[in-house]
Formats: structure tokens, C-alpha cells, sequence
């Protein structure tokens, strides 16, 4: 069982190497090894900060930050702990400019530690399909359209013509999963559940022409939102997805103001991630996040490119 840090005040005022022992747990729970050659040999210096590894290959030293999001950076992990704190444990996010104030750092540091985080919470691939009963649907991402001044308005965006689609899909009592689409086409939009959703599972979308011809593969129930249909025999509904969609779109009003589409799928990485922990206590989220530090970091060129 590793810590569990209980309040930010238990973040902030714990020592340094209390962070670097917390983080080695984590990361080397299953073993020591070298993060430049995968060895398990490695040896400890006595000043618990720095490894080598004992591969003659290799002889490369390192620290724990080494492999990590982590790795380069100068700050220190009592303010990466501190972020980490409060972008789990507020159910919004929190914005860079807040997070800089905590922290003492620029906005700009605040605004990169956080991608990098983000890029953390990222799912690359999904080890199962979802099943049981699954709630799919889009939403558009950008600001309205009567509250732009004429000139920035876009001719005939009604229906969400030149915003961002986001698709997702809500397994009932299970996971959510969201994703930036290029269109919402019958193609794109029935590929999505072909990808995300099981053979069997019981699918419930709104009105959408798009989604007809689901039936057969899975079993496919919509309702029809333009006759004001919400729920028909207390099961059939799109309520909980549509829930989700509210949740996210009030984090962005209140808590980030704007989102460029460039890096719209790394808030919504961040969002779902956050969806599918809420059951779980803050320290566990804080040591959840930290179990998936491993890996290649999001460098600041590729994150402005």
C-alpha cells in the first residue's frame, strides 16, 4: 500500500526526499530497472537520489525522474506533487494561471506542467471493448454563435457547422471514453462503435441518421430528442453521456474559459480520466496518476508545434 497524501497542507509541507522515496515505490513497484536499457541490474547510491545501471553496455546513472514526465524538469517534485494534487482532486481541472499562483511558478511553467500531466492521463489504447448497455453520442466544441460580434460569425453553422466534434461513449456503471473526430458522418460516427463497443452490447443514441444501421452487430435503441423524447420505458435514454457532456462544458466555461482545438483532446484525456476516478479517494487519484509518469515526455516543442 503506498502513502496517500490526504489535503494539499500534506503535499506542501513534506519533504523532498519523502517525494523521490514515495515515487520510486510507484514506479518500481514490480523491480528496479534501467530506464535507458530496461536492465534490471542497477545499483543504489547511498544518497537515495541516483541509480547506475550494471549493465557494462550500458553504465548509464539516473535518477527515479528519469523516463518520466518528470525527467528535465527543474522543478522540484514537492511542486509537481503539489500540481498533480490539484488537478485530480478539483472536479473541474484548474486552470494554469490558478495553478501558477499556488505554485510560485510562471504561467507559462504552470501551463506545460499541466500538459504534461494531461499527456500522463492519456489512454493509447484501450484493452477492451465497452459492454452491457453503452450511451454514445457527439457534442461540438466552440463558442456560440449569436454571442460572436457579426463579423466573426460563421455562415450557416447551425447543427454545429465549424466547431470541434467530440464523440463518446458511456458503458452504464462503467467507463467513459471521448475522443476529437474529424466529422459526423454515418461512416465516422458507426466506425467509433465498431472500434469502442462489443459485439452484443446494447447501444442508445439519439436521432441521428447517422447511427442507423447499427442494428445487427449490436443492439441499437435511439430516441428522438427533436419530439422531445428523453427516456422511453424508464431504460431507454442518453442521460448519462449527456451528463458527461454538461460536466465538461462547465469545466471549460468556468475553469479554462477557451480551448484551441489543437489541444482539445488533451483536456478531454484529462477530463475522462478524472470521469472515470471519481469513486476513488484523493490520495488514490493523486498515486494513479503518478502509476502512469512512465514513458516518453511531452517536450515543449512538440507541445507548440
Amino acid at each position: 500500500m503506498f502513502r496517500e497524501f490526504e489535503s494539499i497542507i500534506d503535499v506542501l509541507t513534506t519533504d523532498e526526499q519523502v517525494f523521490i522515496e514515495h515515487l520510486t515505490a510507484i514506479r518500481w513497484k514490480d523491480g528496479a530497472y534501467c530506464p535507458h536499457c530496461g536492465s534490471t541490474k542497477v545499483y543504489h547510491f547511498s544518497d537515495k537520489k541516483t541509480h547506475k545501471c550494471g549493465e557494462k553496455e550500458c553504465r548509464k546513472r539516473f535518477s527515479i525522474r528519469v523516463g518520466s514526465i518528470f525527467e528535465d524538469s527543474k522543478l522540484p517534485l514537492t511542486k509537481w506533487y503539489g500540481a498533480i494534487w490539484l488537478l485530480t482532486t478539483n472536479k473541474k481541472g484548474i486552470a494554469s494561471t490558478t495553478l501558477a499562483k499556488h505554485l510560485k511558478v510562471t504561467q507559462k511553467t504552470a501551463w506545460f506542467m499541466l500538459h504534461r500531466l494531461r499527456h500522463a492521463a492519456r489512454t493509447n489504447s484501450f484493452n477492451r471493448k465497452l459492454k452491457g448497455t453503452v450511451e454514445v453520442d457527439e457534442t461540438y466544441h466552440g463558442g456560440k454563435e449569436r454571442n460572436k460580434h457579426k463579423h466573426k460569425k460563421t455562415p450557416g453553422s447551425q447543427g454545429g457547422k465549424g466547431k470541434a466534434v467530440v464523440w463518446g461513449a458511456l458503458e452504464r456503471d462503467g467507463e467513459l471514453r471521448v475522443e476529437h473526430i474529424d466529422g459526423t458522418d454515418g461512416k465516422t460516427l458507426k466506425g467509433k462503435v465498431a472500434e469502442h463497443v462489443a459485439d452484443g452490447a446494447t447501444v442508445m443514441t439519439d436521432e441521428a441518421a447517422a447511427y442507423k444501421g447499427l442494428q445487427g452487430r449490436v443492439n441499437h435503441h435511439a430516441v428522438n430528442h427533436s419530439a422531445n423524447e428523453w427516456v422511453r420505458h424508464f431504460c431507454i435514454h442518453t442521460n448519462g453521456i449527456e451528463g458527461a457532456w454538461s460536466h465538461f462544458k462547465r469545466q471549460v466555461i468556468g475553469v479554462h474559459y477557451w480551448l484551441s482545438d489543437d489541444h482539445l483532446h488533451r483536456y478531454l484525456s484529462e477530463f475522462a480520466w478524472r470521469w472515470n476516478r471519481r469513486e476513488m479517494e484523493d490520495g488514490e487519484r493523486v498515486n494513479a496518476l503518478l502509476d502512469s509518469v512512465s514513458g516518453k515526455r511531452l517536450t515543449y516543442r512538440a507541445l507548440t508545434a
